[in-house]
């Protein structure tokens, strides 16, 4: 009898489980950027929602200011980021994120609220002619890289076939037959001889490939002031700083920092004080627990060390606050 009664109980949580899971995944924004929220359920760990997300676990005790060693309550509410490794604004496949609308809105005023997402995306994924949405809506704004969550791919709808109207024959009249008119001999118009144009062949410019920035402040800077508006600087230090290598902000300004003791997602000014140059990054995780980064207080993307006009690839100084 005890047997059957735990197999029960452990069916019923499964259930609850899986149901959960199969919620729709609506994103939330914060003075951190956006993220999903995920309600613990039975015998789960930061582990486990970090790999159903797609998150280091570090990352989700740092962004929620909880202690890993404590473990999850069952009923728990976590606040999972949404960044650049784990959700894509781009492309057609992945785990659904959707918008509810709290009222009537333009898709405009959506794309503002989510990282500025195309609107052409918003129409394409969810299948939307009109360019305003009625309150409790839900649009897809995006799509969550999970091997844990069950993945779609959105087709482009098809495009109706074009059906040709039946053409109708036309009926002439019969031609009435006309008399040949008789011309005049026309004498033949002498034409002067055409030079020969020489054309000169032109060798094609070969242009060498330049890694290069556009030199701006960054894509994050609005996201800082609406961030300080909301939580005003509270640090301000010089630091001796490293470089690590991304493929990002070479032409879409996505600069990024590693840094200890700061969540990710919190946006970071950083100040060249050689030549006052300035550049706002987003935070990806940590420094510590990595050998390489002894001796270093922060580590920055390189195209945010090249709008700094930063020479030394070892250590160099700059200024953060935040």
């Amino acid at each position: 009898m005890k047997q059957f009664f735990f197999s029960f109980l452990a069916l019923i949580l499964y259930s609850v489980s899986v149901t959960a899971q199969k919620a729709d995944l609506v994103v939330k924004n914060g003075d951190k950027g956006l993220y999903l929220e995920h309600k613990v359920a039975a015998k789960e760990s930061f582990f486990s929602v970090g790999r159903l997300y797609n998150v280091h676990p570090k990352h989700i005790a740092s962004y929620n200011k909880l202690d890993m060693a404590k473990g999850l309550l069952i009923d728990q509410k976590l606040s999972i980021p949404l960044t650049d490794t784990n959700f894509t604004q781009k492309g057609n496949s992945g785990t659904p994120v959707y918008y509810k609308a709290s009222k009537n809105i333009s898709l405009e005023d959506i794309s503002r609220e989510n990282n500025n997402v195309a609107v052409a995306s918003l129409k394409g994924w969810n299948n939307f002619s009109a360019d305003n949405a009625k309150k409790d809506t839900k649009l897809i704004i995006g799509f969550l890289l999970s091997k844990e969550m069950p993945s779609i791919t959105i087709k482009p709808k098809a495009s109706e076939p074009v059906v040709k109207k039946e053409e109708k024959p036309v009926v002439t009249e019969p031609k009435v037959e006309e008399k040949p008119v008789e011309k005049a001999e026309e004498k033949p118009v002498e034409k002067p001889e055409e030079k020969p144009v020489v054309k000169v062949e032109e060798k094609p410019v070969v242009k060498t490939e330049e890694k290069t920035v556009t030199g701006g402040q960054g894509f994050f800077k609005p996201h800082f002031d609406q961030q300080v508006r909301k939580s005003p600087v509270t640090k301000d230090e010089t630091v001796t700083a490293g470089i690590f290598k991304t493929t990002s902000g070479w032409q879409d300004e996505k600069y990024y920092i590693l840094i200890d003791a700061v969540s990710p997602g919190t946006i970071v000014r950083i100040v060249n004080p050689a030549n006052s140059k300035i550049v706002y990054a987003k935070v990806l995780g940590e420094m510590s627990g990595i050998r390489q980064n002894e001796g270093y207080n922060i580590r920055i993307s390189n195209a945010a060390a090249t709008v700094l006009q930063i020479t030394e690839q070892d250590k160099f100084i700059v200024k953060v606050n935040y």
